[in-house]
């Protein structure tokens, strides 16, 4: 499995990343990458250690001619997005990541392919085994949970690095240059209910929305790509209103960071309504498919009888909040930067939604570079939520990085990428949470800057990874190892 990805250029990259990808490595989950990574280090005869949290932090000297220049910290983060198609037989738990080469890109076969982070953990373990790459002294540090809470980047205590320049490896467009990005917050609203049982007279059916794009819920958040909990409400709703629908329970969404694909609902309607529901929600699937027609061209919208009738499902008047709650709540863009070109400065995905068995939870993630526009749209949807009678806690808030535009190493790299490509790179902020932000807390006065190999359809099954672009990355990060500035 993965040889043809063995072959690829450079090789050191890639046979690094093959390692990688044969550890299971979810978020919250990284106890078997930690240990990996640290035998790595230590296999090298490398200073390695872990701290308290979890982190793994490897110390490489400097290549000979290279010791008067600036110590440099390597930082990638560990953990992955583990999402999967529906019909894909896949334990993430047990199982490498099956990669295959299409063309330029490296893809996974049903699953997210792990080079968000994992090309950029790849590239720091390749240039620490290296024996011919000159660099100066390098502090290589792999960060865990970054996806799901950043919690390695908020526990790395101070003192721990020496370090005055950050590259981190995570941007995911080439010719972009990394000053800044978004901060963010979960929104976690709870309620139980009194379930009520279903009529005899009740007939059971399923209704499934899937086939949709999913991605990042913050660098793909304005391309108004579909969102799995949003649909399914309009089902809902409309379903209640005109036929009396209730809902046994609803399971849409399976990670905060990623917008929602699927969504599967277990509802009831009398059976009076039994053909009529069909037939006449067939003309508001039609409509909801011709408005995503071109951002999510696979949609699928199936209403079918359930092979057995559900016997409890939620009083009338808890459904008609929640469905009237979750369709007030805010989903996309909130707000563009007015500083900014073309970037969003706030935003929420309704992420996971799931009801059943008296109980109903919506989680959601709120991202913004404007810490006081964060909270902004998070009070407004707590508002929503606590309208209908939900428990709301705002919780894991991690600040945004704030750009600095005087950057003594985003000078060499803007330069390096002019000379190796004949443009000036793009000097951008992203909407996504770089851990950039966090570790500057305890690090305020390093010089932090982030870049990487193109990645498109990150926290999807779609994602996939440019050959040609970590071809072009690699001999990028070469150089700029190289034209580090001396030490002060």
């Amino acid at each position: 499995m993965n040889s043809e990805i063995r072959q690829l250029q450079p090789s050191q990259l890639w046979n690094k990343f093959a390692d990688l990808n044969a550890v299971p490595r979810a978020s919250k989950k990284e106890e078997r990458v930690i240990a990996f990574i640290k035998d790595f280090g230590k296999s090298l005869g490398l200073e390695t250690l872990v701290d308290e949290v979890g982190n793994v932090i490897i110390k490489k000297p400097a290549t000979k001619g290279m010791e008067s220049k600036t110590t440099v910290v390597l930082q990638s983060h560990l953990d992955m997005v583990h999402q999967k198609n529906g019909d894909t037989v896949f334990d993430f738990d047990t199982q490498g990541i099956d990669m295959y080469v299409d063309g330029d890109w490296v893809k996974a076969r049903g699953t997210t392919l792990g080079a968000d982070n994992g090309l950029g953990v790849a590239t720091i373990m390749a240039i620490l085994e290296s024996t011919d790459i000159p660099h100066p002294a390098i502090e290589a540090l792999f960060t865990i949970d970054e996806e799901t809470g950043m919690t390695g980047a908020m526990g790395l205590q101070g003192g721990m690095l020496d370090g005055e320049i950050l590259l981190n490896l995570d941007t995911e467009e080439d010719d972009e240059i990394d000053i800044g990005c978004a901060g963010g917050v979960d929104v976690t609203a709870t309620a139980e209910y009194d379930e009520e049982e279903v009529p005899e007279i009740a007939v059971g059916y399923t209704i499934t929305v899937k086939g949709l794009s999913g991605g990042h819920s913050g660098i793909e958040i304005h391309k108004g790509l579909g969102n799995a909990n949003k649909i399914m409400n309009r089902i809902l709703f409309d379903g209640y209103d005109d036929f009396g629908l209730q809902i046994a329970s609803i399971k849409g969404g399976s990670l905060r960071n990623a917008i929602p694909r699927e969504s599967v609902a277990e509802v009831v309607i009398a059976n009076v309504y039994d053909e009529a529901f069909v037939f006449d929600m067939q003309s508001l699937i039609n409509d909801i498919k011709t408005e995503f027609k071109t951002t999510d061209p696979n949609l699928e919208i199936v209403i079918e009888k359930s092979k057995t009738t559900a016997a409890k499902v939620m009083p009338p008047m808890a459904q008609y909040f929640l469905v009237r709650a979750l369709y007030a709540a805010h989903n996309g863009v909130y707000r563009m930067s007015a500083d900014f070109d073309n970037l969003v400065e706030t935003s929420n995905n309704i992420a996971m939604v799931n009801v059943g068995e008296g109980k109903l939870s919506v989680k959601c993630l709120t991202r913004s570079s404007v810490e006081t526009a964060k909270f902004d749209l998070a009070n407004a949807l707590r508002s929503a939520f606590e309208l209908m009678g939900c428990e709301v806690e705002l919780s894991g808030s991690y600040p945004g990085w704030t750009p600095n535009a005087n950057s003594a190493i985003l000078d060499v790299l803007s330069s390096i990428y002019e000379k190796q490509n004949g443009s000036k790179a793009a000097v951008v902020a992203c909407h996504a949470g770089l851990e950039c932000g966090i570790l500057g807390t305890n690090y305020p006065d390093m010089d932090m800057i982030s870049f990487g190999p193109t990645i498109k359809g990150a926290h999807s099954p779609d994602e996939r990874a440019s050959i040609s672009s970590a071809q072009k990355y690699w001999k990028f990060v070469l150089e700029v190892l190289e034209n580090i500035p001396m030490k002060n």
